[in-house]
């Protein structure tokens, strides 16, 4: 099977201008001018995907995630390099892209389908249901300049997968559509890469790349750091995301936290649990001046930031610690939570006052697997007791619907295929069945 998209060592370079004062030229009697240098964007990056593949590409802001997504979709050229694409592209890469301010959502509809490669009849017959997806259709003939970004995404999102696409492109827009949608968009996806399509996306939601790609590729500063199974890069990730926000730990001559582990129930060093496990999470502290009531803080929150449980022994037994004293706590809890990655950190008080010396520690970060169908904060174990039927079921009150599979007329193959800024070949091969074929 050959692949739907392929980088062959890929670097972008962008030049960056700084500017010279301009009384500084003036008193020194040189010419205004700029002074420029150059930033890359993007270095030495190798990725293959293959149709009906679905990857994930996650990273830090900044670190090149969004200039290979335009790469890919043919806004930009790289500097160095091979960047071939096979198939009708869609890209979902800005808010409302593609879309002209001035005209209204159904014309809006029509110039980007066109944009997509569809025709007017095809248009026409999907626009029905384009408009159902959406979920705009009281403000379809509403000028897009007056549409919400959730409009506009919403919008965006369903002519990009009614255009049934070969390779679809996705960075980060979906985060500003509602919960309801996300879950919709997510199951849309699912859908065309089950059909045969293949589906990159970005996203700081790493629940959301844990749902949709079986392989991830993590960026730091331009550069590929790892590529593989999506487990193993989100751990790499939040490794690197502890390392480099090492800074928002806190510390003061009184008392540094020295150590903050996530163990398992039989005390080895862990950072996977299943949901119910016990686990504990060790922190070491070191004092360097003496405390009667020294305070002992715990917060557990989601990659997204969202936090899940919080505590700390403001209230309860406290001992003194003497000067030069390292007091080891261990947490130990149940992990009753949802499939989904975590960051933990700890803090600890010299004294229950204000001003008090405080340390805080940089966050460790875990996963936890559970039951797949659990969503929300916590996974409280619920358990279902189905009773017997009370009576007989109605003709009209069961039904069982036999979902049509929405299979793909076979349509135009396009490989558009870019090395170090020049387009090389683009051309396309009409598949048996297509009226028409044209060149991208």
């Amino acid at each position: 099977m050959n692949p739907s998209v392929i980088l062959k060592g890929v670097g972008k370079r962008y030049v960056k201008y700084d500017d010279v004062p301009l009384l500084v030229t003036r008193a020194l009697r040189f010419r205004a001018g700029n002074r420029r240098s150059h930033l890359w964007a993007l270095r030495n990056i190798d990725l293959e995907v293959l149709p009906g593949e679905s990857v994930g590409v996650i990273g830090r802001n900044g670190s090149g995630k969004s200039t290979m997504f335009r790469l890919l979709a043919g806004v930009t050229a790289p500097t160095e390099g091979l960047v071939r694409v096979r198939g009708r592209v869609a890209p979902l890469i800005s808010v409302g892209i593609g879309f002209h301010p001035e005209l209204t959502g159904r014309e809006n509809v029509y110039v980007n389908g066109t944009i997509l490669g569809l025709s007017r009849k095809e248009i026409d017959r999907r626009f029905d249901s384009i408009l159902a997806f959406a979920e705009i259709e009281e403000f379809i003939d509403t000028p897009v300049k007056f549409y919400s970004s959730g409009m506009f995404v919403r919008l965006g999102f369903s002519v990009a997968v009614a255009a049934d696409p070969e390779v679809l492109l996705v960075d980060e827009v979906l985060a500003v559509g509602d919960a309801g949608f996300q879950m919709r968009c997510y199951d849309r996806m699912d859908e065309i890469r089950r059909g045969g399509a293949t589906v990159l996306v970005v996203s700081h939601n790493i629940g959301a790349i844990r749902r949709l790609c079986s392989r991830t590729m993590l960026l730091a500063d331009g550069a590929e750091i790892f590529t593989g199974e999506t487990d193993e890069a989100v751990a790499k990730y939040l490794d690197r995301l502890g390392e480099l926000e090492l800074e928002a730990g806190e510390a003061t001559p009184e008392v540094q936290i020295t150590n903050l582990e996530v163990l398992a129930a039989n005390g080895k060093p862990t950072g996977h649990v299943k949901t119910g496990d016990e686990m504990i999470f060790r922190l070491e502290a070191h004092f360097t001046q003496p405390t009667d009531e020294p305070i002992f803080g715990f917060r557990i929150h989601k990659d997204s930031g969202q936090e899940i449980y919080s505590e700390n022994t403001l209230v309860g037994q406290r001992r003194p610690v003497a000067a030069g004293e390292t007091i080891r706590c261990d947490i130990r809890l149940r992990a009753s939570l949802p499939t989904a990655s975590y960051l933990a950190n700890a803090s600890v008080w010299m004294a229950p006052r204000e001003g008090a010396a405080r340390a805080r520690s940089q966050p460790v970060g875990f996963f936890v697997s559970g039951r797949p169908f659990v969503k929300g904060a916590v996974d409280l174990g619920a358990s279902f007791d189905v009773d017997e039927s009370f009576g007989p079921v109605g003709a009209g009150e069961a039904a069982i619907s036999n979902g049509e599979s929405a299979g793909r007329a076979p349509d135009q193959i396009v490989t558009r295929e870019v090395i170090a800024g020049e387009i090389v070949s683009g051309h396309g091969q009409a598949e048996a069945g297509s009226a028409d074929a044209s060149a991208r």
